[in-house]
């Protein structure tokens, strides 16, 4: 059997899928899975075993381009799937397995696509409240209970990169290393302070740690913020913008230690099975938690909601700064116990 996923836009949501792909695993024996997927995301599906191979989606968010799309399904044709699973809700989403003919098509009742999805699930929230749960629903037949063992996200990690990342950031491996992921997409809203972050950084530059910061080129100034306030550089790595995401998968596998906010580095860190601390504001945990066994989640505010900008003058979400350094560095320190 031949399977197309259409990946989802986020890197996070990018990670979760895995566990989508080892359920289809665990249910054929002869199966070969192709992701089209957006160009950023790529070097995540490349550490999946599951993934025969990648596509790169050639269009751009909220481009609609019709006429490309049908040449580009019509290119896919011969490759001859037998399903294709459409894991966002978008219309345009669902508009290349139509045109490549795939004959069973999979997804959630989105975006009015009755045409394109002939396979279309109607979602209960309350039988699947999880992101992963709704996608891991999608390998099994409509209304199906889910296993009570959903497959956890497991990326690969690739010695020879780390051996090279250490040797050209001049990584100690000597010192336990602590990564401190401080972005998170939509600006300030979903950011523990970047103060903050800075006061964990010198408590434990002071224990002899390695403190490495990782994180995107749309990071820079947080890292650049965060750098000013480090009284100690011996130990400390600013990498944010120097790497690519494949090496922040090798990375965070190395690290002894990881505090982050819900971001997609979150998520490949929980998929390296590294300790993790994670901070949480106006998105939901329990919607979107860590999949992992070693996690520890910290969030002041109740509820859930879809805001981009923070509720503060400075762009920050309240619920957020209420996260005091003291209570997370308790919350690390037990981790290291």
């Amino acid at each position: 059997m031949k399977i197309l996923i259409v990946g989802p836009s986020w890197v996070g949501d990018s990670v979760i899928s895995q566990s989508l792909f080892k359920k289809i695993f665990s249910i054929h024996q002869e199966i070969c899975i192709d992701v089209l997927a957006p160009e950023w995301t790529i070097d995540i599906y490349q550490r999946m075993k599951e993934i025969n191979h990648a596509y790169k989606n050639p269009f751009n968010h909220g481009e609609i381009k019709i006429g490309d799309r049908m040449a580009f399904g019509n290119s896919i044709r011969v490759e001859e799937y037998d399903q294709a699973i459409v894991l966002p809700n978008s219309l345009k989403s669902a508009l290349i397995p139509f045109f490549a003919k795939i004959p069973l098509r999979t997804g959630w009742r989105g975006e009015m696509r009755y045409a394109l999805i002939n396979d279309m699930r109607i979602l209960d929230k309350s039988m699947y409240p999880r992101m992963v749960d709704r996608f891991v629903a999608l390998a099994l037949e409509e209304s199906a209970q889910l296993p009570s063992n959903t497959p956890f996200p497991s990326l690969s990690v690739d010695k020879e990169n780390l051996d090279s990342l250490r040797e050209e950031f001049e990584i100690d491996t000597s010192l336990p290393i602590i990564c401190l992921c401080p972005g998170a997409e939509f600006g300030p809203a979903k950011r523990w302070p970047t103060d903050y972050y800075a006061v964990v950084a010198n408590e434990y530059l002071k224990k002899n740690w390695q403190v490495i910061l990782l994180g995107s080129a749309n990071d820079l100034s947080i890292g650049d913020e965060i750098a000013l306030q480090i009284k100690e550089q011996s130990g400390f790595l600013n990498l944010i913008g120097e790497t690519k995401l494949k090496d922040a998968v090798d990375i965070l596998s190395s690290s002894s230690l990881v505090l982050t906010n819900d971001s997609g580095l979150m998520h490949i860190a929980a998929s390296v099975d590294v300790p993790l601390v994670a901070l949480y504001g106006p998105t939901s945990p329990e919607f979107t938690p860590p999949l992992s066994n070693k996690f520890k989640v910290i969030k002041k505010n109740e509820g859930f909601s879809k805001l981009r900008t923070g509720d503060l003058e400075d762009g920050y979400y309240q619920g957020l700064k209420d996260i005091k350094p003291k209570e997370v560095l308790a919350t690390l320190f037990k981790f290291e116990s």
